[in-house]
């Protein structure tokens, strides 16, 4: 991209209208069969891909003059692209009516059985439909010390990964919970099925991770990457495992988190070669092979939080909250049993504490 191609201007566009910033730039020889999202996300590094595609959505990118429809669509070099960015309408939590499984409820706190499919609270591309709607929803009075889309949240879950969910209901809760986070004295426990079977019986994984430096939504480690560039902004994780089942060519873990970094346990074992079942975003296979058998596709990773203990932030009670391993991951674990010919007795007495 050279600089005579790319330029920025600020222009108002009347009265009651907020400024806009535009950006213009011409298509470079080298960009040619690129897609249109992808470059323009290149040339305007501030803008996602998901902002980007909302642009492109409301006709506010510009190929030689003419809205773009499609963010895949394919360029061919010289065309000149202008981008009018506007300011987002701000986003506020809304309360709606969504069933939740609340495991635990006290003056100060709430535990609820996430769903996997359900994210945590509202973001680009995710306005509504979040836990913390659906707490809304209940009439519940979250704290509010920190992000207003965020209220009560002291930690999260993956959108894919299931279980338990501590939300603080007021604001001395949510300051005791965030300290006991960072001081590391809540226990995780998550269960998860990997690919592989893993060298001996318990271990433990210490890799840092940062944002991955070509895949702006994942994560990655050093170990990972390899060559190019490093991940950014790499900090201390440490994952603990324990095997509680091989099952053909997979096993089940019981995994204690002793951080909580972006997609730990995900990286993690992806980074050992071992991605969790399911999670085709860091490796997985879309459809898991035992044999001669190829077993119907996982529509989720095979990772759910299923314990979690912590000391009651107004009085200092010990409290620990179970998940039930979900539905689907318990007839996904019967699937393998009937494909590879295992007792399915043996892994439900492995899964025991869990179900």
């Amino acid at each position: 991209m050279s600089p005579a191609n790319h330029e920025e201007a600020e222009s108002t566009a009347g009265m009651g209208f907020s400024a806009r910033n535009q950006h213009q730039f011409i298509v470079e020889i080298d960009e040619t069969g690129r897609r249109l999202d992808v470059v323009v996300a290149d040339h305007c590094p501030e803008l996602s891909r998901t902002r980007v595609q909302e642009l492109i959505d409301a006709g506010l990118v510009v190929v030689d003059g003419s809205a773009a429809k499609k963010g895949s669509v394919r360029l061919r070099g010289g065309e000149q692209i202008t981008i009018e960015v506007t300011a987002r309408p701000a986003m506020v939590a809304k309360a709606e009516a969504i069933p939740l499984d609340v495991l635990y409820e006290d003056p100060d706190v709430i535990a609820i059985n996430k769903p996997a499919g359900m994210t945590v609270h509202a973001g680009a591309g995710n306005p509504s439909g979040t836990l913390v709607n659906g707490l809304l929803g209940r009439g519940l009075e979250l704290s509010k010390g920190g992000d207003p889309l965020r209220p009560g949240i002291v930690h999260r879950l993956d959108k894919e990964t299931s279980g338990v969910i501590l939300v603080a209901k007021n604001d001395a809760a949510h300051a005791k919970l965030g300290e006991a986070f960072q001081q590391r004295v809540v226990k995780k426990t998550y269960l998860a099925l990997v690919q592989g079977i893993l060298k001996g019986k318990t271990g433990s994984i210490e890799l840092a991770i940062g944002r991955d430096p070509i895949h702006r939504t994942r994560m990655a480690t050093l170990h990972k990457t390899g060559r190019g560039a490093a991940p950014a902004n790499l900090r201390h994780a440490r994952t603990d495992w324990r095997v509680l089942a091989n099952v053909d060519s997979t096993t089940l873990l019981e995994v204690q988190l002793h951080t909580g970094r972006t997609h730990q346990i995900r990286v993690h074992f992806s980074a050992l070669k071992h991605p969790v079942v399911g999670d085709t975003v860091y490796g997985a296979a879309t459809n898991l092979r035992v044999g001669k058998v190829t077993l119907p596709k996982l529509e989720r990773n095979f990772l759910h939080a299923a314990r979690l203990g912590f000391a009651q932030p107004r009085t200092g009670a010990w409290i620990e909250i179970g998940a039930p391993l979900p539905a689907e991951l318990r007839e996904f674990l019967a699937k393998l049993c009937a494909a590879t010919g295992e007792a399915q007795s043996r892994i439900d007495a492995a899964l025991a504490a869990y179900l």
